[in-house]
């Protein structure tokens, strides 16, 4: 059986520690400006791009455009789309959660 790394353990505790932190900050702000100032120094570019292709991909799925059409249209690969896919047919899916908060926002 092969040794723990404690280190390694020690440094997923911090991480988890200061994603839940970010996340409740994130939470407490209805600042839009702000957030997006945030994000801005907090992902570089290519991050944003990410974040934004996958909240587009969801929301594209969540339309009915079939999963080949959005690979096709953004130049997306099917399994970040599957993925999206799927995350939006759990039970109780954040994604459905976020996306009647959007519908309700416009």
């Amino acid at each position: 059986m092969a040794e723990v790394d404690w280190q390694d353990e020690k440094k997923l505790i911090e991480l988890e520690k200061s994603y839940k932190e970010v996340c409740a900050l994130i939470a407490a702000t209805s600042d839009k400006d702000f957030l997006m100032d945030f994000f801005s120094c907090l992902f570089t570019k290519s991050e944003r791009k990410n974040i934004a292709e996958r909240w587009l991909l969801v929301k594209e799925i969540s339309s009915g455009l079939p999963q080949r059409e959005i690979a096709k249209k953004y130049n997306m690969s099917l399994c970040k789309i599957t993925r999206g896919s799927k995350e939006l047919k759990r039970k109780n899916s954040a994604f459905l959660k976020m996306l009647e908060l959007a519908e309700k926002d416009k």
